[in-house]
C-alpha cells in the first residue's frame, strides 16, 4: 500500500523546495494517464477540488526527477509562461519506490497534441508563438535579485520540442519538463552536462555533430534551433495562408520518417545541411513570410548567428 499522500520529502536530498501551501493535507486521486514519455508517465489527478498533473518517474529515472525539482526550486522561476510546480515527493519504499512531481494540469495538452487535432488562425498562431517565445526567454535570462526572491540564473532547457510546450485554455503557452535542463550560475560549473542529450529529431547540428562547446550561449543556441522547428510546426497547421493546410507531422518527418536514428539526421541536418521545407504559399502570406525568416534564423547554420534571433521583437 502506497503512503497517504502528502508527505513531502525535503529532507533526504539538499537544496530547498518551494513552500507548497497546505499541499501536506490534500488527497490526492490519480484519474487518467494523459502521455507517456522517456521519463515515466503523466497523470491527469484531482487534489480536493482542482486538477493536476502528476508526472511519475520510476525509480531508474531519479536523477530526472531530482533535476527537474531542483530547477522548478530555482528562485525566480514563476513565470506565467512557465508551467506552475505544486510539490514534488517520494511514494513508495526500496525498489518500489516511484517519484512524483505534481504541477499544474492544462486540458488542452501539449502543442503536439493540439496541433495533431487542429489548424491554428493567423492569430492563434501569433499568440502560440509569442507566448512561447517568452517562457523561453524567460528560462534563458539573468533576472537580477527581485522581491523576496532571486538571482534567477540563466538556464538552458536542452529537450525543447512541440511536445513538452503545453497550451492553457486561452491558447498562451507553457514551456515544461526540465528534466534535461541545466543552470548556469556565475562562478560556478553548469554541472552535469553531456553534449548529447534531448531528442534527436530536435537537435541542433552541432549537437548531431558531437561538436558543441560547453559555454552559456551554446546551450541557449541549442533551444533556438529547436525553437525554429516548432515555429515550423505551427506554420505548417496554420490556415492562413492560401493554400490546403496539410496534416500535422513532426519536423524531417516528409525527409526521413517518423523514427530517425542518429545517423540518419547527421547525415540530413549536418552534412545535406536540410530543414524542413517551407511551402511557396506560405511565403505569399506576408505574416508567414516573416514568421518563416525568423524561423531560418533560428536554423542559422551559423551557431553564433542563432542568439540574435533569440531576441523576442
Amino acid at each position: 500500500r502506497k503512503p497517504p499522500y502528502g508527505h513531502v520529502d525535503i529532507n533526504e536530498d539538499p537544496g530547498p523546495s518551494p513552500p507548497s501551501p497546505l499541499v501536506g493535507l490534500k488527497p490526492l486521486q490519480l484519474l487518467e494517464v494523459k502521455a507517456r514519455g522517456r521519463f515515466g508517465c503523466v497523470w491527469k489527478a484531482q487534489m480536493m477540488n482542482e486538477y493536476v498533473a502528476v508526472k511519475i518517474f520510476p525509480i531508474q529515472d531519479k536523477q530526472s526527477w531530482q533535476n527537474e525539482r531542483d530547477m522548478f526550486s530555482t528562485p525566480g522561476m514563476k513565470h506565467e509562461n512557465l508551467l506552475r510546480y505544486i510539490a514534488a515527493e517520494k511514494r513508495g519504499s526500496n525498489l518500489e519506490m516511484e517519484f512524483w512531481l505534481i504541477t499544474e494540469f492544462h486540458e488542452r495538452g501539449s502543442l503536439t497534441d493540439y496541433l495533431k487535432g487542429n489548424a491554428v488562425s493567423w492569430s492563434d498562431l501569433c499568440h502560440i508563438a509569442e507566448t512561447m517565445a517568452c517562457g523561453l526567454a524567460y528560462l534563458h535570462e539573468d533576472v537580477p535579485r527581485t522581491k523576496g526572491e532571486g538571482p534567477k540564473p540563466a538556464i538552458a532547457h536542452r529537450d525543447f520540442k512541440s511536445k513538452n510546450v503545453m497550451l492553457k485554455t486561452d491558447l498562451s503557452a507553457v514551456v515544461g519538463d526540465f528534466g534535461l535542463a541545466v543552470r548556469f550560475e556565475p562562478g560556478k560549473p553548469p554541472g552535469d552536462t553531456h553534449g548529447q542529450v534531448g531528442t534527436r529529431r530536435y537537435m541542433a547540428p552541432e549537437v548531431l555533430e558531437g561538436a558543441i562547446n560547453f559555454q552559456r550561449d551554446a546551450f541557449l543556441r541549442i533551444d533556438m534551433y529547436a525553437m525554429g522547428l516548432v515555429l515550423w510546426e505551427l506554420v505548417s497547421r496554420c490556415k492562413a495562408a492560401d493554400g490546403p493546410v496539410d496534416e500535422y507531422m513532426l519536423p524531417f518527418e516528409e525527409e526521413i520518417a517518423q523514427h530517425p536514428s542518429l545517423e540518419d539526421l547527421q547525415d540530413v541536418v549536418v552534412h545535406k545541411k536540410m530543414r524542413p521545407v517551407f511551402k511557396d504559399c506560405w511565403l505569399k502570406h506576408s505574416g508567414l513570410a516573416q514568421m518563416c525568416e525568423t524561423i531560418e534564423e533560428c536554423w542559422d547554420h551559423d551557431a553564433e548567428a542563432r542568439l540574435s534571433a533569440g531576441c523576442v521583437e
